[in-house]
């Protein structure tokens, strides 16, 4: 089947504004939103701009808004956007065309291409890496349950691809907000009973641009590649650093 892929495209280098391009290619249901892109560049148009890797959902590198929803394309097959016909269960025909847009809230550097910079010094902020607690010669091996690894296992599935990032709409008012990942990456170290937990990273997540700012519209949970849980992650890290600031009589940043 043909179907017309209108691909949103902007070079900051030589464009002042941008524009859409549509480019036609035959694909099969089965087919991936990739390989339509990997097929424009090899057989169309070469300038066209996205990133991609590892192809298998893996490394999120390939994020983009497909139909106004943020998807990865090697995950995203063609009979995922039409409709099913509810008497055979088949794939209708093709829509007529598909949007394929950048990731929102990061500058395009060009056409499906983002600048991520500032979304990984977020990420980096949260120190997502193990802090482990005060060793002591009584401890011996971080001996941990499988009901303690459950805690933090959910925050594990992160791919980083920024999905989440672009469709919350917290972002839309405060950029500065850090956003779904980073807070999901902060809570894989903060449930992690071998680590020193909370305190380390209270300086940017019990912050007014920190945690508090989210407002549970669960878009981050929808968009999630790897269907992780975020906004519960999101409140389960709010209602830990409450627990912690009520022990020592503080209040925090959303209550001052």
């Amino acid at each position: 089947m043909n179907v017309t892929l209108a691909i949103k495209r902007f070079n900051p280098e030589t464009d002042s504004e941008p524009r859409i391009q549509n480019y036609t290619v035959e694909v099969q249901p089965t087919d991936r939103i990739l390989d339509a892109l990997i097929n424009i560049t090899q057989n169309q148009d070469g300038t066209l701009g996205y990133r991609r890797s590892c192809a298998h959902g893996v490394c999120g590198s390939d994020a983009m808004r497909i139909n106004g929803k943020e998807k990865l394309a090697c995950k995203t097959l063609f009979q995922d956007l039409v409709d099913q016909n509810p008497e055979t269960g088949n794939a209708a025909a093709a829509p007529a065309t598909i949007e394929i847009e950048p990731l929102r809230h990061m500058a395009v550097q060009k056409d499906l291409m983002v600048d991520q910079g500032p979304f990984f010094a977020k990420f980096r902020a949260v120190k997502p890496y193990f802090v482990p607690a005060a060793a002591t010669p009584e401890r011996g091996e971080y001996i941990q349950s499988p009901e303690e690894r459950e805690l933090f296992d959910e925050a594990t599935k992160c791919i980083n691809c920024a999905a989440c990032y672009s469709a919350c709409p917290i972002l839309d008012k405060n950029p500065d907000f850090i956003g779904p990942q980073a807070i999901v990456n902060a809570a894989r170290f903060i449930f992690d009973s071998r680590d020193a937990g909370l305190e380390p990273r209270l300086d940017v997540l019990d912050t007014k641009d920190g945690v508090w700012p989210c407002e549970s519209h669960f878009e981050c949970t929808r968009v999630c590649p790897r269907d992780i849980k975020i906004t519960k992650l999101i409140n389960f890290t709010k209602r830990e650093i409450k627990k912690y600031r009520a022990a020592r009589g503080e209040e925090t940043a959303e209550q001052k």
